[in-house]
Protein backbone atom coordinates (compact mmCIF):
# COMPACT_ATOMS: atom_id res chain seq x y z
CA UNK A 1 0.00 0.00 0.00
CA UNK A 2 1.37 3.14 -1.22
CA UNK A 3 1.12 5.92 1.13
CA UNK A 4 2.16 9.88 0.57
CA UNK A 5 1.71 12.83 3.07
CA UNK A 6 2.26 16.30 2.60
CA UNK A 7 1.69 19.38 4.95
CA UNK A 8 -0.17 22.46 3.37
CA UNK A 9 -0.19 24.07 6.69
CA UNK A 10 1.89 23.92 10.21
CA UNK A 11 1.00 27.80 11.31
CA UNK A 12 -0.85 28.20 14.40
CA UNK A 13 -3.61 30.82 15.69
CA UNK A 14 -3.83 32.28 11.79
CA UNK A 15 -2.15 32.01 8.32
CA UNK A 16 0.97 33.57 7.31
CA UNK A 17 2.17 34.50 3.53
CA UNK A 18 4.62 31.88 4.14
CA UNK A 19 2.83 29.25 6.13
CA UNK A 20 -0.79 28.36 6.22
CA UNK A 21 -2.36 26.97 9.08
CA UNK A 22 -3.17 23.18 10.16
CA UNK A 23 -3.87 21.02 7.32
CA UNK A 24 -1.99 17.95 5.91
CA UNK A 25 -2.88 15.43 3.43
CA UNK A 26 -3.08 11.49 3.04
CA UNK A 27 -2.93 10.33 -0.34
CA UNK A 28 -3.11 6.80 -1.31
CA UNK A 29 -4.32 4.68 -4.21
CA UNK A 30 -5.98 8.23 -6.07
CA UNK A 31 -7.33 9.04 -2.78
CA UNK A 32 -6.62 12.29 -0.59
CA UNK A 33 -7.86 12.36 2.82
CA UNK A 34 -7.39 15.47 4.60
CA UNK A 35 -6.54 16.47 8.38
CA UNK A 36 -7.45 19.47 9.33
CA UNK A 37 -8.45 22.15 7.38
CA UNK A 38 -7.36 25.74 8.44
CA UNK A 39 -7.99 29.21 6.41
CA UNK A 40 -5.74 29.13 3.76
CA UNK A 41 -6.11 25.45 3.01
CA UNK A 42 -7.45 26.16 -0.21
CA UNK A 43 -4.59 28.24 -1.58
CA UNK A 44 -2.17 25.63 -0.20
CA UNK A 45 -3.52 23.39 -2.42
CA UNK A 46 -3.49 25.21 -5.41
CA UNK A 47 0.15 25.02 -4.75
CA UNK A 48 0.52 21.90 -4.34
CA UNK A 49 0.98 19.23 -6.62
CA UNK A 50 -2.35 17.72 -4.72
CA UNK A 51 -6.22 18.26 -6.48
CA UNK A 52 -8.76 18.90 -4.14
CA UNK A 53 -11.22 16.95 -6.01
CA UNK A 54 -9.71 14.14 -5.33
CA UNK A 55 -10.71 14.44 -1.67
CA UNK A 56 -13.17 11.54 0.11
CA UNK A 57 -12.39 12.24 3.66
CA UNK A 58 -11.59 14.91 6.11
CA UNK A 59 -10.87 14.65 9.66
CA UNK A 60 -10.70 17.11 12.50
CA UNK A 61 -9.06 16.71 15.03
CA UNK A 62 -10.90 20.01 17.58
CA UNK A 63 -13.06 22.71 16.96
CA UNK A 64 -10.05 25.50 17.04
CA UNK A 65 -10.80 27.82 14.56
CA UNK A 66 -7.14 27.43 13.11
CA UNK A 67 -7.90 23.77 12.71
CA UNK A 68 -11.36 24.11 10.83
CA UNK A 69 -12.66 26.92 9.84
CA UNK A 70 -11.10 27.09 6.12
CA UNK A 71 -14.00 24.03 5.46
CA UNK A 72 -16.80 25.65 4.58
CA UNK A 73 -15.01 27.42 1.85
CA UNK A 74 -13.06 24.29 0.93
CA UNK A 75 -16.64 22.38 0.78
CA UNK A 76 -18.57 25.38 -1.14
CA UNK A 77 -15.16 25.16 -3.97
CA UNK A 78 -15.31 21.26 -4.61
CA UNK A 79 -19.08 21.68 -4.93
CA UNK A 80 -18.42 24.28 -7.81
CA UNK A 81 -15.80 22.17 -9.23
CA UNK A 82 -18.34 19.61 -9.47
CA UNK A 83 -20.33 18.46 -12.56
CA UNK A 84 -24.44 19.06 -11.93
CA UNK A 85 -24.83 15.46 -12.18
CA UNK A 86 -23.88 14.48 -9.20
CA UNK A 87 -21.55 12.67 -9.77
CA UNK A 88 -18.60 13.61 -7.46
CA UNK A 89 -17.96 10.74 -4.73
CA UNK A 90 -19.62 11.41 -1.12
CA UNK A 91 -17.05 12.66 1.04
CA UNK A 92 -16.70 11.71 4.85
CA UNK A 93 -15.79 14.10 7.35
CA UNK A 94 -15.17 13.15 10.93
CA UNK A 95 -14.68 15.36 14.03
CA UNK A 96 -15.86 16.27 17.47
CA UNK A 97 -19.48 16.49 18.39
CA UNK A 98 -20.79 20.12 17.08
CA UNK A 99 -19.05 20.05 13.71
CA UNK A 100 -22.45 18.54 12.26
CA UNK A 101 -24.40 21.78 13.24
CA UNK A 102 -21.60 24.26 12.36
CA UNK A 103 -21.06 23.17 9.03
CA UNK A 104 -25.14 23.23 8.35
CA UNK A 105 -25.42 26.46 9.82
CA UNK A 106 -22.49 28.21 7.59
CA UNK A 107 -24.16 26.32 4.72
CA UNK A 108 -27.43 27.83 5.65
CA UNK A 109 -26.53 31.71 6.66
CA UNK A 110 -24.60 31.76 3.18
CA UNK A 111 -26.89 30.39 1.13
CA UNK A 112 -24.16 27.87 0.09
CA UNK A 113 -26.03 24.20 -1.93
CA UNK A 114 -23.37 21.25 -2.08
CA UNK A 115 -23.54 19.42 -5.40
CA UNK A 116 -22.66 16.40 -3.77
CA UNK A 117 -23.63 14.56 -0.67
CA UNK A 118 -21.52 14.65 2.48
CA UNK A 119 -22.13 12.48 5.52
CA UNK A 120 -20.48 14.09 9.12
CA UNK A 121 -19.47 11.45 12.06
CA UNK A 122 -19.31 12.87 15.50
CA UNK A 123 -16.97 11.72 18.07
CA UNK A 124 -18.47 12.18 21.19
CA UNK A 125 -15.99 13.41 23.53
CA UNK A 126 -15.52 13.04 27.13
CA UNK A 127 -15.10 15.90 30.04
CA UNK A 128 -11.66 14.43 30.92
CA UNK A 129 -10.26 15.56 27.47
CA UNK A 130 -9.91 19.02 28.62
CA UNK A 131 -9.14 21.27 31.78
CA UNK A 132 -12.04 21.33 34.04
CA UNK A 133 -14.40 24.10 33.31
CA UNK A 134 -13.85 24.19 29.84
CA UNK A 135 -15.98 21.10 28.89
CA UNK A 136 -19.44 22.00 27.07
CA UNK A 137 -21.64 19.45 26.14
CA UNK A 138 -22.90 20.13 22.26
CA UNK A 139 -25.21 17.11 21.87
CA UNK A 140 -28.33 19.47 23.01
CA UNK A 141 -26.98 22.14 20.47
CA UNK A 142 -30.26 21.93 17.94
CA UNK A 143 -32.60 20.62 19.67
CA UNK A 144 -35.84 22.33 19.62
CA UNK A 145 -35.08 24.41 16.50
CA UNK A 146 -36.92 23.80 13.22
CA UNK A 147 -33.74 23.68 11.41
CA UNK A 148 -33.59 22.12 7.65
CA UNK A 149 -32.09 18.57 7.56
CA UNK A 150 -28.34 18.27 7.84
CA UNK A 151 -26.10 15.93 6.56
CA UNK A 152 -26.53 12.66 7.62
CA UNK A 153 -23.46 10.57 9.51
CA UNK A 154 -23.14 8.46 12.74
CA UNK A 155 -23.04 9.85 16.54
CA UNK A 156 -19.49 7.76 17.66
CA UNK A 157 -19.11 7.13 21.17
CA UNK A 158 -15.78 5.93 23.06
CA UNK A 159 -15.63 2.24 22.75
CA UNK A 160 -14.72 1.22 26.19
CA UNK A 161 -12.91 -2.10 25.53
CA UNK A 162 -10.69 -0.43 23.03
CA UNK A 163 -10.05 2.62 24.86
CA UNK A 164 -10.76 4.43 20.87
CA UNK A 165 -13.47 5.35 18.15
CA UNK A 166 -13.46 3.22 15.15
CA UNK A 167 -14.34 5.52 12.38
CA UNK A 168 -12.99 3.09 9.12
CA UNK A 169 -11.98 -0.26 8.47
CA UNK A 170 -11.43 -1.20 4.95
CA UNK A 171 -9.42 -4.47 3.67
CA UNK A 172 -6.23 -3.30 3.98
CA UNK A 173 -6.42 -0.66 6.69
CA UNK A 174 -8.07 0.51 9.83
CA UNK A 175 -8.90 3.89 11.63
CA UNK A 176 -9.23 5.05 14.67
CA UNK A 177 -9.62 8.31 17.00
CA UNK A 178 -7.96 8.51 19.96
CA UNK A 179 -8.69 10.97 22.90
CA UNK A 180 -5.80 13.79 23.27
CA UNK A 181 -5.07 16.40 25.98
CA UNK A 182 -5.84 20.50 24.99
CA UNK A 183 -8.50 22.98 25.53
CA UNK A 184 -11.07 21.51 24.15
CA UNK A 185 -11.76 18.05 23.45
CA UNK A 186 -9.40 16.49 20.65
CA UNK A 187 -8.77 13.57 19.14
CA UNK A 188 -5.29 11.85 17.08
CA UNK A 189 -6.01 9.59 14.52
CA UNK A 190 -4.16 6.60 13.70
CA UNK A 191 -3.96 4.55 10.69
CA UNK A 192 -3.54 1.11 10.87
CA UNK A 193 -2.47 -1.00 8.30
CA UNK A 194 -3.95 -4.77 8.45
CA UNK A 195 -1.34 -8.10 8.70
CA UNK A 196 -0.73 -9.47 5.14
CA UNK A 197 0.40 -12.85 6.31
CA UNK A 198 2.45 -14.81 3.46
CA UNK A 199 1.68 -17.81 1.73
CA UNK A 200 3.68 -20.74 2.18
CA UNK A 201 4.11 -23.50 -0.93
CA UNK A 202 4.16 -26.64 1.31
CA UNK A 203 5.28 -28.85 -1.49
CA UNK A 204 8.29 -27.08 -2.47
CA UNK A 205 9.23 -26.40 1.61
CA UNK A 206 8.85 -30.71 1.20
CA UNK A 207 10.83 -30.99 -1.50
CA UNK A 208 13.75 -28.62 -0.15
CA UNK A 209 13.80 -30.71 2.79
Amino acid sequence: MSLEITFLGTGSAFPSPSRGASALVLRREGQCWLFDCGEGTQTQLMRSHLRAARITKIFITHLHGDHFFGLPGLLCTLSLQSGPDGSKAPVDIYGPLGLRSFLRRSLELSHSQLLFPITVHELVPTPDQCPPGEFRDFSGLDRGEELPQGPPGRVVQLDPGEDSYLLVEEEQLVVRAFRLFHRVPSFGFVLEEKPRPGKLNVQKLKELG
